[in-house]
């Protein structure tokens, strides 16, 4: 029994002195006045469908034509596609479509982009926007102003690289302007002005060139472009390509859509495979936000 009030004496004088030091640190980690860093929000997907799976059965037979007729076995594995090659199908995926017949061949080919910022006062989505610009610039579009989302901290840069800081170099790939669609909540959409529009019935209006003018569109994701460009192939046979590439978020989504004529006198059709391209886009814009 002696003992017992040095015990209680020792244990008193312990928690006093712990008590003493955990005040001391706290205060002097505590930094008055200091701004809280704001952290940009993630994107609004964190997948990606699966490429050879996004276009639908109906859809294929009518851009792939000369598919029917191939025996049933060929027939199969042409609808299934060629999935890309790639080492992280969270962050990209693509699949390509084939077929011949005796007139063409026409190609299809499907690509989702998901993008990520490294950079915390940069948004994906703002990120995205940077990299479908440079696509659109590449295009031959005008290059778009992307306004940082409200969450970014306003003194980054929107054109500069997110993962260097660095600006974006207009000539180091593709992008457009406003998409006029509706974008997801808490986002902005990057306007631009559009190139002059072609009437898409193969005329091409004053200047020939006009049928190939890259071109905004309208109603396809936050933002998206048309390209058209006719080119002779090896064999000199006219390849024409129509690309579409929309943003939707943080993810960009390329559909180009070709079709390489069997006669080298005969060439491709802009306005069919124009609207082909644009309604296929549309449809993966709109089961992407399902």
């Amino acid at each position: 029994m002696a003992y017992v009030p040095g015990i209680a004496l020792l244990a008193a004088l312990v928690a006093g002195c712990t008590g003493g030091s955990g005040t001391e640190d706290a205060t002097a980690d505590a930094k008055p006045g200091t701004p809280a860093v704001s952290v940009a929000p993630p994107g609004k997907y964190q997948t990606l469908p699966e490429a050879c799976r996004s276009v639908s059965m109906n859809t294929l037979k009518q851009l792939l034509p000369g598919v029917a007729d191939l025996p049933e076995d060929q027939r199969e594995r042409a609808y299934e596609g060629r999935a890309s090659v790639t080492y992280d199908t969270d962050r990209k995926v693509g699949c390509t479509w084939q077929a011949r017949d005796a007139d063409s061949t026409r190609t299809l080919v499907v690509d989702f982009e998901r993008v990520v910022s490294y950079d915390t006062s940069v948004s994906d989505e703002d990120s995205a926007a940077v990299v479908y610009g440079k696509k659109a610039e590449a295009a031959g579009l005008p290059a778009p102003s992307v306004t940082p989302s409200s969450s970014a901290d306003p003194s980054v840069d929107p054109s500069a690289d997110p993962s260097t800081g660095a600006s974006a170099d207009p000539s180091a790939a593709p992008t457009a302007s406003d998409g006029g669609g509706v974008a997801p909540q808490g986002s902005t959409s990057p306007t631009t002005t559009a190139s002059p529009t072609p009437n898409g019935d193969g005329s091409g209006g004053d200047d020939a060139s006009d049928e190939l003018a890259p071109r905004a569109l309208d109603n396809i994701g936050n933002a998206a472009f048309l390209d058209d460009s006719l080119e002779s192939g090896g064999s000199a046979a006219q390849r024409r390509t129509v690309s579409v590439v929309f943003r939707t978020s943080n993810v960009v989504v390329t559909v180009r859509y070709a079709e390489q004529a069997a006669d080298a006198d005969d060439v491709p059709e802009s306005a069919e495979l124009q609207e082909k391209a644009q309604s296929l886009a549309h449809g993966l814009d709109e089961s992407i936000n399902e």
